[in-house]
């Protein structure tokens, strides 16, 4: 099955989509994943993408939509896929499903995971990523998902890998970026949400992010058949 996964910065989509993935064993493709791998590696992408990504801006289609289409079509793809991250936008939405429908790909499901503004931006400013694997949930301010201390640092609490901050998730001015696009429905990304939720096919599944992270999965799970 192939599965599209929607939630403003902050609110565990990439969590979700890893917990899916352990399921069902099939390739999680997170978009910023890809972007921080060219990054690292100092792509041209890369280099271009950063430029983008620490101004809290939306990386251009150019950049960003062959790179996706061409990795839904590698092999470990062919028994399914959950896409995290993308698409952001309502013209990059009608891109990709015109993209899956000319390839012969069916979008089976459309998971969105809703949650208020005010309390993403929390969870953002707190959140910590893991050098070793980024869907490593580690947050200072939620006790479930708490990094654990080891010689005076914190470290993961899944692997005990080094934690570090996105420069933008300590900056108001570009998270509050990030998410102007994610709650724009007339062009951004909850105008892509809506226009999935529109297309014959794809069962959407809604769930309140606000709950834990056992609480979104079981809601998830129990509609994924």
């Amino acid at each position: 099955m192939n599965i599209l996964v929607f939630g403003p910065n902050g609110s565990g989509k990439g969590t979700q989509g890893a917990i899916i993935q352990k399921k069902y064993n099939m390739p999680h493709i997170e978009s910023g994943a890809i972007f921080r791998v060219n990054i690292g590696g100092g792509t041209e992408l890369g280099k271009k993408a950063k430029e983008y990504i620490d101004r809290g801006d939306l990386v251009p289609d150019e950049l960003t939509i062959p790179m996706i289409l061409n990795r839904l079509k590698e092999a470990d793809c062919k028994q399914g896929w959950i896409l995290d991250g993308f698409p952001r936008s309502m013209v990059q939405g009608e891109t990709l499903a015109k993209a899956l429908k000319d390839e012969g790909m069916n979008l089976d499901y459309v998971i969105e995971i809703v949650l208020p503004r005010d309390v993403a931006k929390l969870r953002i400013t707190g959140r910590r990523l893991c050098v070793n694997d980024n869907n490593h949930p580690n947050h200072v301010a939620f006790d479930a998902i708490k990094p654990v201390e080891k010689e005076g640092k914190l470290v993961c609490r899944v692997c005990g890998g080094e934690l570090k901050t996105r420069a933008d998730d300590q900056d108001d001015t570009a998270i509050d970026k990030r998410h102007n696009i994610y709650y724009d429905d007339k062009t951004g990304t909850m105008a892509a949400v809506n226009f999935f939720k529109t297309l014959t096919g794809p069962k959407v599944i809604s769930v309140d992010g606000r709950s834990s992270i056992d609480a979104v999965s079981a809601a998830i799970m129990k509609e994924l058949v």
